[in-house]
């Protein structure tokens, strides 16, 4: 494949700024507060002198405030040169193209990404809702009670989704433990009342200690809770005691974790002994997010968690945009376990070929991505700065 690419020169770079709105406000979680009702990010579109275009999120792992500085490390250079169809970008100090170069070969060799990353899973991926944070007690002025949680789930399954993910944690940082604690039980529990037959996950964000998260269980034991996610820093002495009360009280439970600042070399170790369940790193690579990983990360360390027969879930919270980059490397790898969807409106782009039925992403044929980029905000120089507000979990 890399024969194709070689022919194609890049001849021109183009810097945007996107803007995204969720459909409601999105309030607190366990350590920050509302997540506002959108967001606006960067992506770089690429154009060959043979008039192939790619674009994409810009990642961030390498930072500069001006554009140019990353565009000249490209410009001029033939696609094979900074991208391999088999692994991803070249090399790591090219991460702001990670998604456009991906969906740039993608559309000059005429093939979905997934694909591309091996062609191994299904067209369609089993996807969850992630919209559904502390709204019973945010914003301020104006909290919406346990009703509104269920509302909010409503409005999920009515999009599409049969899964859903709470946000647990509702103390130290929102309320005292007695009350934070009685409240993640009596969410999670009236989410499975209204929704008998649909998957619900948490996720805490490393707020509980174990013996909190050990009482959290013992309220929620018989909802049947599918993961438990950042039940707090990932270390072995604290995931053993976990999962020995999980086996427990909830069997069938998983651990998920590993999306803030990932070491590989504990989480691998962490599931061979049987503590982890789930891999989380983050599809797109952001030191701004503490999300130091990324598109072409994942695809390199793909063959060693084959090889354990991990199971996978890459973070994609903030941007629809991330949901469809990540239902497309699932739908390219076994061990999928869901993929985290969220629900947006996003400015200039085609987001059309993607369909949400019955809990399960539906992929287009389409080269690349197979999203279509139609209108962004031209940046330049000092401009390029993203706000990433929503997007930090």
């Amino acid at each position: 494949m890399n024969n194709e690419l070689q022919y194609h020169k890049i001849s021109n770079v183009n810097t945007y700024k996107v803007r995204s709105h969720f459909p409601r406000l999105v309030g607190k979680n366990a350590f920050r507060n509302e997540h506002a009702y959108g967001d606006e990010f960067v992506v770089k579109e690429i154009i060959t002198d043979q008039g192939a275009r790619g674009w994409g999120l810009s990642s961030g792992l390498f930072y500069h405030q001006d554009p140019e500085t990353d565009d000249r490390m490209i410009l001029g250079k033939s696609v094979s040169d900074v991208f391999d169809p088999d692994k991803g970008i070249v090399d790591m100090s090219l991460s702001t193209f990670d998604f456009a170069l991906h969906d740039l070969a993608g559309s000059i060799l005429g093939i979905p990404c997934y694909k591309m990353f091996g062609n191994k899973g299904v067209g369609a991926v089993p996807v969850y809702d992630t919209l559904i944070y502390f709204d019973d007690i945010s914003p301020d002025r104006k909290p919406g009670g346990i009703a509104k949680i269920l509302e909010e789930c409503q409005y999920g399954y009515d999009y599409g989704y049969r899964a859903f993910k709470l946000k647990i944690g509702r103390a130290p940082m929102w309320m005292n433990w007695t009350d934070g604690l009685k409240r993640d039980i009596d969410v999670t529990r009236a989410v499975r009342e209204r929704f008998p037959d649909c998957e619900i996950l948490v996720d805490a964000n490393d707020a509980y200690t174990v013996e909190k998260m050990k009482q959290y269980v013992d309220g929620v034991a018989d909802v049947g809770l599918y993961w438990i996610e950042e039940p707090f820093r990932e270390n072995e002495q604290d995931f053993r005691a976990l999962r020995e009360h999980l086996d427990a009280k909830s069997p069938r439970t998983l651990i998920a974790d590993g999306e803030t600042d990932p070491n590989m070399d504990l989480l691998i170790d962490l599931y061979k002994k049987g503590l982890l369940g789930v891999f989380q790193m983050d599809i797109q690579g952001d030191y701004t997010l503490g999300h130091a990983f990324g598109l072409t990360p994942w695809r390199r360390v793909m063959p060693k968690l084959e090889e354990i027969g991990a199971r996978i879930s890459p973070h994609a919270w903030g941007l629809k945009l991330k949901t469809h980059y990540a239902a497309q490397f699932c739908a390219g790898y076994p061990g999928v376990a869901r993929v985290e969807g969220v629900t947006d409106t996003t400015e200039g782009v085609d987001f059309s070929g993607y369909k949400l039925k019955d809990g399960k992403m539906y992929l287009p044929e389409k080269p690349g991505f197979g999203m279509d980029f139609i209108w962004g905000m031209p940046l330049t120089g000092g401009d390029c700065e993203s706000k990433t507000i929503c997007r930090q979990v």
